[in-house]
């Protein structure tokens, strides 16, 4: 039998879930000219660490703060992190989601990683993009280490 005061202690969690995840928006124009000269040459390694403590290495733009505006229309700028998400909402209303530190352009494409587990690379054609978002998902990862040398591309 669950306690109403677990009941509510679960309710909190998921209200304060919820709210802590503030979206932000980019432009489709703002996007292209913040991923200017970067491809799959101008990556980094980066060591991260997981909620769970485990190490993770790997390559990632030098993007280190993100220009976006709020629900409002008023500017921001979100500093990078490992655990900040980006989705994009193409034309036909698919949606994919990206960490933010995993996608870098190459032409017209958007390239990118939708886990830090499963190396699946996926691309999305820019020219599609009508909607950009960018949230923090607080998934808890950090990075411990940015090395300004870059690895072989992907």
């Amino acid at each position: 039998m669950i306690t109403k005061t677990l009941k509510i202690g679960v309710l909190f969690i998921m209200v304060l879930g919820f709210t802590n995840c503030k979206t932000y928006y980019i432009s489709v124009d703002s996007f292209k000219e913040q991923f200017k000269g970067i491809d799959s040459t101008k990556l980094q390694i980066v060591k991260t660490r997981g909620p769970a403590g485990d190490i993770a290495e790997y390559l990632a733009n030098p993007i280190e703060h993100i220009k976006c505006v709020d629900k409002n229309n008023n500017p921001a700028q979100l500093k990078s992190s490992p655990s900040i998400e980006i989705r994009f909402t193409e034309q036909n209303n698919k949606k994919t989601t990206f960490y933010f530190d995993r996608v870098f352009l190459q032409d017209t494409l958007i390239m990118g990683y939708k886990s830090r587990f499963v190396y699946y690379k996926k691309s999305i054609s820019i020219n599609n993009v009508k909607l950009i978002e960018v949230q923090d998902g607080h998934k808890n990862f950090k990075y411990i280490e940015r090395k300004n040398k870059t690895l072989t591309p992907f």
